[in-house]
């Protein structure tokens, strides 16, 4: 019933970055080097202590289970030690007893069988034994099973299984296996109930647990449906969803073949092209077969008349079936395993899952814009006298009509200055009596200069009519995404992998969430859950709390997560370092896989050229979403700065892509660090010229009409756009309609992380000592300063050896603990001293 969690790789990665509860606590105390005694407060800081008290609590487990055993086998052979068991004390126990006990542990584990088994819950008991046992590993640092969930888990059972035995057993010398508690439990649950009705009222419970635990499906209870072939014989055939959870993501995994109508919406609107909603057959070039299923749907619900569907599908002539087992092995069945020529298709996994449609999105407006012609002559007037009162004539003028902004294009007399037009910006926009006139002196590429004015009746742009546009549908993007429409009334698609990360800013109220909502519904309406996956951080706790309704579907988490949407400080400096270690994971096996990025790792995985017995397994794209970044710089810093610094400037390659927004753009929030490395930046209407400098390098921003007004700049380009509009009620609906679907086990796991802990200082080993130990050591004494950063660029390593480093340096007692942002102290203050404590360690 408990799963165990992949197999994770152990963390190497070292940030020097200290959770921000930790900082509110205090300052810890510095280690003095004394060990703790066994009864002092800091015993269990130690990492002998921790492996005493694991190893015990393993031992005491097993202890348990020999025990109970023999307490059970006792019972039912007429040899049980009831009469030491009815009048126990403690000098019964540890002192001297008369007679012989006949459990294997002796007279303590007599006593602990009676109490836990007869007395409490019965053989449900074990699991206490099961708990005990992952303790003890917890405290060796050896993960198992997910400790918390094991526990909820734990307990339904304990209860649900002692009661369950009781109701069996009541009338029975077996009822010692549901213990006091089970056979109590059910005397009420029949009185209450009944015997019929307390068997429904278990049988209720155990559904409900594996439905909010596992989210299992009820796709056994559909009607198999029968293909008839040419020569007239029938084939049966299997729901897709039969056949998903046994798929491993990333493996090489079996195909089932199946005809589905039964879960098709009434109106479905196709947003990628070439994916149907039921699961596709690999066709293969020799011997294949066309084979048509007919089945009849009753439709009384809908009020229509009875009718066929007629459903073609093509599978492979099935000479010999084979079914693949969990170790590979083959045994006949009714699979096919997937044949080596074959490309590899990562959504096998969740083959039956459908895309959103575009039903569940609002439709607002027919996309056309209706600016009336009195009010474009009017404002080509207005600019036209206002340019005469200042003795500027211009030759041409035309407008450009937007969905929130019409530009006019002006063309100035020959030797006119361009800086003249620009000065009068504030008067022009006194003549038309407009707030946020932007004037583009000159516009690239055109020759003309142009003048932005809003329109008096701006338009919705809708998300519905981005994403059903061609543009949207038939783009080859990597990771396509549908911000807006531009001045012209063009849809804006663009590629997340080609930017590769984005920075929003605005101040509150002008759309960033919804740009957020806007980008993250684009990604989902493209791609598959096995395609991509998001790390969505959100400090308010509001704005990205609706999806984690497809946790199981589209979210990675780190593996003790308790919520999909990460809005714990904590957490958050924990995913970013986790990330950090995902992707050196990944530049590994692109390295391994001779490949530059990961889509071409990818095409050579589809291909069947990598080998996952090597390691190698299909690599999803990551988008890092963070909102409201301020709060997360202003809890945590540097903390938060580093791995984030780290990621935007190397997982491009690796499919590790970052989506930003704050709504403080000051220099303290967006550093410099961070600006150089996000070459995409959208700004919405800020209050000031400088905010508008400290997110796009020029102004503009500030004269923005709101409202999802923004400006995109990437490069040395810069582009106005009005951004998409996604309400709340329509990303619940995209979700839900997701989150209702089939979905993985669990989100996907990132590698786990474990920080520094102030005064838990490693244990010094001279054989796994790095073999630039003391050259590294050399290098911190002579500048006075430990830092892993330092020790990276001067002896030129990878972030993860240099954490290893400056951990044994600190073991050794050369560098101070970890204190935070700053650089660790230096405790040996000369190079004479430091060959003498060398040589001291290497006696």
């Amino acid at each position: 019933m408990f799963k165990r969690n992949k197999a994770k790789k152990k963390n190497t990665y070292r940030n020097e970055a200290k959770t921000a509860s930790s900082k509110k606590q205090g300052k810890r105390k510095k280690t003095t080097g004394k060990k703790p005694g066994l009864f002092k407060p800091g015993f269990f800081k130690s990492h002998k202590a921790r492996k005493i008290t694991g190893l015990f609590l393993i031992v005491f487990s097993l202890f348990m289970v020999l025990a109970f055993i023999s307490y059970i086998k006792s019972w039912f052979t007429w040899g049980s030690d009831e009469a030491f068991t009815s009048g126990v004390t403690f000098n019964t126990i540890f002192m001297d007893y008369p007679e012989q006990v006949h459990n294997w542990m002796g007279r303590l584990g007599a006593f602990l069988s009676h109490l836990f088994i007869k007395e409490w819950f019965g053989i449900a008991s074990l699991l206490f034994a099961l708990l005990i046992f992952i303790g003890g590993w917890r405290m060796l640092k050896v993960r198992l099973l997910p400790l918390w969930k094991t526990i909820r888990y734990s307990v339904f059972f304990l209860v649900w299984i002692s009661v369950s035995l009781g109701f069996i057993f009541h009338n029975s010398d077996y009822a010692i296996l549901g213990g006091v508690f089970g056979y109590e439990g059910s005397q009420w649950l029949q009185g209450v109930f009944g015997m019929a009705g307390a068997g429904l009222i278990l049988l209720f419970l155990l559904l409900s647990f594996l439905v909010a635990a596992y989210n299992i499906p009820f796709r056994w209870m559909k009607p198999v449906h029968t293909a008839t072939t040419p020569a007239g014989k029938k084939q049966k055939t299997k729901s897709p969803g039969d056949n998903g959870s046994n798929h491993k993501p990333g493996k090489y995994n079996v195909e089932e073949y199946a005809v589905d109508d039964e879960d098709q919406p009434e109106t479905t609107e196709p947003i990628k092209p070439g994916k149907k909603i039921s699961k596709k057959p690999i066709d293969h070039p020799d011997e294949q077969e066309e084979m048509t299923s007919s089945d009849s749907q009753d439709q009384e619900q809908e009020g229509d008349d009875d009718q066929e569907d007629e459903i073609k599908f093509t599978v492979k002539k099935a000479e010999t079936s084979e079914d693949v087992n969990d170790n590979g092995n083959t045994a006949i069945g009714k699979r096919e395993r997937q044949s080596l020529d074959t490309p590899y298709d990562p959504t096998l996994d969740l083959s039956d899952y459908q895309f959103p449609t575009l039903d569940l999105l609002e439709k607002r407006g027919d996309g056309t814009i209706n600016v009336e012609s009195e009010e474009l002559k009017a404002n080509k007037k207005r600019i036209i006298d206002t340019l005469n009162n200042y003795n500027i004539k211009i030759t041409q003028i035309k407008a450009t009509i937007g969905p929130t902004i019409t530009l006019y294009e002006i063309v100035p007399a020959p030797g006119i200055r361009i800086s003249k037009i620009k000065n009068l910006e504030d008067d022009i926009a006194l003549s038309l009596a407009a707030t946020g006139i932007r004037i583009i002196a000159p516009i690239p590429g055109r020759g003309t200069i142009g003048i932005e004015v809003p329109n008096n009746k701006p338009e919705i742009v809708s998300i519905r009519s981005l994403l059903a546009s061609s543009k949207f549908r038939d783009n080859k993007y990597e990771l396509p995404i549908a911000i807006g429409k531009t001045i012209s009334n063009e849809s804006f698609i663009t590629d997340l992998a080609k930017f590769p990360h984005i920075l929003m800013a605005g101040a509150t109220g002008q759309g960033k969430s919804v740009g957020l909502n806007a980008i993250i519904a684009s990604l989902i309406y493209k791609k598959h859950p096995s395609e991509l996956k998001f790390i969505m951080i959100d400090p308010k706790k509001v704005e990205l709390s609706l999806y984690s309704k497809i946790e199981r579907h589209f979210i990675a988490t780190l593996p003790e997560a308790e919520e999909a949407i990460i809005t714990d400080t904590r957490q958050v400096v924990k995913s970013l370092n986790s990330l950090n270690i995902e992707m050196d994971n990944r530049y590994d096996l692109l390295k391994n896989a001779q490949v530059r990025n990961l889509k071409e790792y990818n095409h050579k995985f589809v291909a069947r050229r990598l080998n996952p017995e090597e390691g190698h397994r299909y690599l999803p794209y990551l988008v890092l979403v963070i909102d409201e970044f301020a709060d997360l710089i202003m809890t945590a810093g540097k903390e938060i700065e580093m791995p984030l610094t780290r990621l935007a400037q190397l997982a491009r390659a690796v499919g590790i892509h970052l989506v930003i927004a704050t709504q403080r753009p000051s220099v303290n929030i967006i550093t410099g660090t961070i600006k150089a490395n996000f070459p995409a930046r959208i700004a919405f209407r800020v209050i000031s010229k400088t905010d508008s400098r400290t997110i796009l390098d020029v102004s503009g921003a500030d004269q923005l009409v709101g409202r999802g007004d923004m400006l995109l700049a990437t490069g040395s380009e810069l582009t106005r756009l009005q951004c998409a509009f996604i309400d709340t009620d329509e990303v619940e609906k995209v979700t839900e309609f997701i989150g209702a679907q089939r979905g993985f086990p669990s989100a996907f796991l990132l590698p786990d992380y474990e920080g520094e802990e102030s005064g838990d200082t490693a244990e010094y080993s001279s054989d796994e000592r790095d073999d630039l130990f003391e050259e590294a050591a050399r290098l911190v004494v002579a500048t006075q300063q430990g830092s892993t950063s330092l020790i990276q660029r001067k002896l030129k390593l990878g972030y993860n050896r240099a954490g290893r480093i400056i951990d044994q340096l600190e073991a050794a007692g050369i560098v101070g603990p970890f204190e935070g942002s700053k650089a660790r102290e230096v405790l040996i203050k000369d190079e004479y001293s430091l060959e003498q404590h060398l040589n001291n360690l290497n006696k």
